[in-house]
């Protein structure tokens, strides 16, 4: 619950809230976007929580995902060279094969969310173009590029969810992005936890392993006796060496 000192709630709020199936708003850096976003997962996406994106947002509701995800789908790239601002991946765009009419509605378009959250789905089971567009998150997550996509994925990731979002930009009735003082009306009205990117960048380099430790060999060298030890980063997988010399201080 956020207080006067802050307009944002606490990432475990928030995570709690993705869990339970319902939005939150994910407000970015005021020098990047500057905007928030409506983020739920994909996996609990139902008609009347698109329908509210459509009405509140942009009207553009985007599925960021992982990489992986798409390459199974068949989903690639929507133009070869990216030039958007901001470098956000979009892939091509979609709509369900079945079970729809013109794919354009609330209705028709969490079908082919639900689709593209479905571990099991298939890409017969889309058609492209559609009315819905898949985003293609960077493997690192905000870690790796502090954007809405990645923080859904994070988002529902670290929810315990399959790890695709669902996002829409929040906008003024006047059709100018909704901005902080706003967003903290928006949250207010409908009940809705918010926090920052910023927050999340901060949760996840404090609760997860960045490094993981693949090798240690025996280095004998004219300055003595060594011990090699071998990380990888698991967000650029690079490779770092630490050389050590006897038994650390307790």
């Amino acid at each position: 619950m956020h207080s006067e000192a802050t307009p944002f709630d606490s990432v475990e709020d928030a995570l709690a809230a993705i869990a339970a199936g319902r939005m939150v708003i994910v407000a970015d850096d005021e020098d990047r976007e500057n905007e928030g976003d409506l983020i739920m997962a994909a996996s609990k996406a139902t008609p009347e929580a698109v329908n509210m994106m459509i009405r509140y947002g942009s009207g553009i509701v985007c599925v960021p995902m992982l990489g992986h995800q798409l390459d199974r789908l068949g989903l690639g790239p929507m133009v070869a060279r990216n030039r958007e601002v901001q470098r956000t991946d979009f892939s091509v765009t979609v709509d369900a094969a079945e079970g729809v009419s013109t794919g354009v509605s609330a209705y028709d378009r969490a079908v082919a969310i639900k689709i593209l959250a479905d571990p099991q789905a298939r890409a017969d089971q889309l058609v492209q173009p559609g009315h819905v567009f898949p985003l293609r998150a960077r493997p690192g997550g905000v870690l790796e590029r502090a954007g809405h996509t990645e923080a859904a994925v994070d988002l529902a990731m670290l929810a315990g969810l399959e790890p695709a979002g669902v996002i829409c930009e929040l906008v003024n009735d006047d059709g100018t992005m909704k901005r902080l003082p706003q967003l903290v009306e928006f949250a207010r009205q409908f009940g809705l936890k918010m926090i920052s990117i910023e927050q999340l960048i901060a949760y996840r380099l404090k609760q997860d392993k960045l490094v993981e430790k693949i090798g240690e060999h025996a280095l004998a060298t004219a300055y003595g006796d060594f011990t090699a030890h071998v990380f990888r980063s698991r967000l650029d997988k690079r490779h770092y060496l630490a050389l050590t010399m006897g038994a650390p201080a307790t």
